[in-house]
């Protein structure tokens, strides 16, 4: 009987292709009870039952024969028990097995490779998963048919993911744009746009969704199943596409299309589940926030990616503020972030920051938000989120400088703790174009150049060689551009430095040569003659320009600066734009020089105007100087009486004669009070004694 079992093993082994599996199984468990005692048919049995549960995805019955062998076994199944961890989500065992097995050996196994490559993709290592893949692609040796086609369809899905994660700096540029093999069947057609949509380009991904669902439901090679797991992920993206572009009630139908009950793919059911809740959101936040809590959270192999899960707990947040729950995501949010106080700026702890931020003020904004947030502020200062959030509200309340009095003194903080994580926070890209644009609202020249100097000083100090091309790049080209703006030589040396350390990484980069012809053209030539030759020539610049016609044309010269108003008008000055935008529109509006003279404004009447009513001949002149005028009091009836008008003229000068015959001058006559009062003095003697008190 035991000799039938062993014999039927080897009968099956064999076999050119083995499709039945359960039989193989029960082949490979009949042969491992009979085999005990002889060691070489025990382990082809025992090897032949471990590769008989994994193609039956029975994976932690795998593991547990393995274990059950013995090391020896395990050693000799390095692949596949590697392969059984990498499924059941143990990532870290299985890059274990791989080490063990000589992974980072040349001469290993083309398998292994293959599976460090897919273990990689799934523990987010995507840059080393596409390194894998393109070592792969480049070294053929050892590789099987239809090898080449997985090849590309996984570093394109490294790629995308790469381009999700913020990485878009480490995909080579001619791996970027899809190719015309990657039309030719739908999952490269798929990955192309899920890269497109990393990127932005939404209406490139659309048209290559559109081509991987018609090529998925066109192919013979999948049963009717299979084709409808295969389209979930392909309808998900299309409907996420038609939502960005603002095609809502296209969206809506591609959501209700979806068939989720028999998709295998839990990952995919819970990400499709979430985005139908957006449209429930709208009609009934309560609802969709009590579906939202009832999604399961995918484990395993199926469980989401880091980004993935954080945009789905940002949504339940989101929806739970719309059911305003407001202290639950206050007291959620800050627990998540106590857990790791040190500054971060990547979005997922970003995103805690602002939707504590959000919880706390109760969805207010402008200063009732700031009253709130502000003290929040101060218990959690390393809180990018939330310092974010403060300098949006300043910045939409038109006062930019308490915005940049809390980045400068967060940054203060960054600086003081002196470790490299604190540095590259402090000068991360975004956080540095939020300081120079906030700068440039106060027109803060010196402040931009110093900031982006010191930016760029930091990430030409990174010790890997691709500091150039990493998020680093983006500080480097903006510093660079704005230390040419001076002519000082020290900020053209840091210029060309900047622009040295990008050209060192991407030798094809014209931006990079042609700023450090511009940063050492008049300092030190021979270090920018060696890229001229890169840099088009003049002549190819100007080609097609007709130089006569451009001087027949004549130069054009900005309309003039309206007039100044004097001093003393009370009328506010127009804003420059106003003046220049109004008389432009007037020389548009202006007929030709031969045109009739400009029109007269109409005079406008008083409502209670009455033409046979002869007007008041004195109506232009004050009212104190009319002859109906008359004062009240008795000092103003006095006044009235000394006026000249319609009165008699008194004759209060007199005339004194100028000596040597000059002539003669009319002075007031002194009255007889001010005489006695001034005395013979001639000074001031027309001072009035106090009285004294009674």
């Amino acid at each position: 009987m035991g000799d039938a079992a062993v014999v039927a093993l080897n009968s099956l082994l064999g076999r050119p292709d083995i499709q039945d599996h359960d039989e193989a199984l029960n082949i490979a468990s009949a042969a491992v009870r009979a085999a005990k005692g002889r060691p070489a048919d025990l382990a082809a049995a025992q090897h032949t039952l471990v590769v008989a549960l994994l193609n039956l995805d029975r994976f932690d019955d795998a593991l547990r024969a393995i274990a059950e062998a013995g090391d020896a076994l395990a050693d000799t199944c390095a692949l596949e028990k590697a392969y059984a961890l990498y499924k059941t989500g143990d990532l870290d065992a299985a890059e274990a097995v791989l080490r063990r097995a000589g992974i980072d050996s040349p001469a290993a196994h083309r398998g292994l490779k293959h599976l460090a490559a897919q273990i990689a993709y799934r523990a987010e290592k995507f840059d080393q998963s596409a390194a894998a893949y393109r070592h792969l692609a480049a070294n053929h040796g050892g590789a099987q048919h239809g090898e080449e086609n997985d090849l590309r369809i996984n570093l394109a899905a490294a790629n995308a993911q790469l381009e999700w994660q913020g990485k878009g700096w480490a995909v080579p540029d001619r791996e970027k744009q899809p190719a015309r093999e990657d039309l030719e069947a739908f999952e490269t057609a798929y990955n192309a746009a899920c890269g497109c949509i990393s990127r932005g380009d939404l209406a490139k991904a659309a048209v290559l969704l559109k081509r991987a669902r018609d090529l998925c439901e066109a192919t013979e090679d999948l049963s009717d199943e299979d084709k409808k797991a295969e389209l979930v992920p392909i309808i998900v993206q299309q409907a996420y596409v038609c939502t960005k572009l603002g095609k809502l009630d296209e969206a809506a139908g591609l959501q209700k299309s979806l068939s989720l009950d028999d998709a295998p793919d839990s990952s995919a059911k819970v990400v499709a589940r979430t985005n139908s809740l957006v449209f429930q959101a709208e009609a009934n936040p309560f609802l969709a926030q009590r579906l939202a809590e009832q999604l399961p959270e995918p484990k395993g192999n199926d469980k989401l990616f880091e980004y993935q899960s954080s945009l789905l707990r940002h949504n339940k947040y989101v929806l739970d503020l719309h059911a305003q729950k407001f202290s639950g995501v206050a007291r959620s949010t800050a627990k998540i972030l106590s857990k790791d106080p040190v500054p971060s700026i990547t979005s997922s702890k970003s995103d805690l920051g602002v939707l504590g931020a959000a919880a706390a003020s109760q969805l207010r904004a402008g200063e009732d938000a700031l009253k709130e947030i502000l003290p929040l502020l101060k218990s959690r200062p390393d809180d990018v989120g939330l310092l974010l959030t403060a300098i949006q509200l300043y910045v939409q309340l038109n006062n930019p400088s308490p915005a940049i009095e809390l980045l400068e003194s967060f940054f203060a903080r960054l600086e003081t703790a002196a470790t490299p994580e604190h540095a590259d926070v402090r000068f991360a890209p975004g956080l540095v174009a939020l300081a120079v644009s906030l700068y440039r609202t106060q027109n803060r020249h010196v402040a931009i150049r110093q900031e982006l100097g010191k930016a760029a000083s930091h990430w030409q100090k990174k010790t890997d060689s691709s500091a150039a091309s990493s998020p680093g790049a983006s500080v480097l080209r903006a510093a660079g551009v704005e230390l040419l703006r001076s002519s000082h030589p020290a900020d053209l040396a840091a210029a060309g430095e900047a622009f040295t350390r990008i050209a060192a990484a991407r030798p094809d980069d014209r931006f990079a040569r042609a700023g450090l012809v511009a940063s050492y053209a008049t300092t030190d030539f021979s270090r920018a003659e060696p890229h001229l030759e890169v840099l088009p020539a003049v002549e190819s610049l100007i080609r097609g320009v007709d130089v006569n016609a451009l001087l027949e044309a004549g130069v054009a010269t900005p309309p003039p600066p309206p007039a100044q108003p004097s001093r003393g008008t009370k009328r506010p000055a127009a804003p420059a734009e106003d003046a220049a935008g109004k008389q432009q529109q007037q020389q548009q509006q202006q007929p030709s020089a031969a045109a009739a003279a400009k029109k007269r404004r109409k005079r406008k009447l008083p409502k209670n105007y009455d033409p046979d009513k002869k007007p008041d001949p004195e109506r232009w002149l004050p009212l104190r100087d009319r002859s109906t005028y008359r004062p009240k009091g008795k000092k103003g009836r006095k006044r009235a009486a000394e006026a000249t008008q319609g009165g008699v003229v008194r004759d209060d000068q007199e005339t004194l004669e100028l000596a040597g015959g000059a002539g003669s001058v009319k002075v007031e006559k002194a009255s007889a009070s001010g005489a006695a009062a001034g005395g013979g003095g001639g000074g001031g003697g027309g001072k009035k004694k106090k009285k004294g008190k009674k």
